[in-house]
């Protein structure tokens, strides 16, 4: 009995010894793909370089921009301000002189308020005062949050010694004296 070689079919047109078998290396379709990547790649930068120089940040794309109109909108949705009762008569430097301790803060990771930057000169700075401490009392007032401690120092009185209460980064409490200073 006589085996035989399962062999392809040759093309049609193509007969067994016509033409050199192809050469695998040779891909006739690669160099249009190749163009629309280009192109791809062309029309990214493009975009990108008309959304950055028309003002709009690549990372900005989908953010809302509040307008001057939105604003005004807002301001007339929200409830006008209740006036706040007299108090006591205290002699104040200026009517318009506030105190202030020279500081910047945020609020602390549980309680106090965890001070950011201390400005160099400034009553904080000559207190002690530096970067990383968290403020816990202000005078008699106890201060969970920035917030406490803003409420706490407009109601001082500039000029006065006021004790404060921190804990420093190392974890140690220290009882400082500081005199917030006025700002016109």
């Amino acid at each position: 009995m006589e085996q035989t070689a399962l062999r392809p079919k040759p093309i049609p047109g193509q007969e067994r010894g016509d033409s050199p078998p192809p050469d695998p290396a040779r891909r006739p379709h690669a160099a249009r793909r190749r163009g629309r990547h280009i192109r791809t790649l062309l029309f990214g930068a493009f975009v990108g370089t008309v959304l950055v120089l028309s003002g709009v940040g690549l990372g900005t794309v989908g953010a809302t921009v509040i307008g001057m109109s939105k604003l005004a909108e807002l301001r007339q949705q929200t409830p006008p301000p209740t006036p706040r009762p007299a108090l006591p008569a205290t002699p104040t430097p200026s009517p318009t002189a506030a105190a202030t301790l020279g500081l910047e803060a945020v609020d602390a990771e549980k309680v106090g308020a965890l001070v950011t930057g201390v400005h160099v000169p400034g009553p904080g700075y000559s207190a002690g005062l530096v970067r990383g401490d968290v403020l816990l009392q202000f005078g008699d007032t106890r201060i969970d949050s920035a917030a406490d401690l803003v409420r706490a120092v407009a109601h001082a009185r500039p000029g006065k010694d006021a004790k404060l209460t921190v804990r420093h980064a190392s974890g140690g409490y220290q009882q400082l004296t500081v005199v917030p200073g006025v700002v016109t």
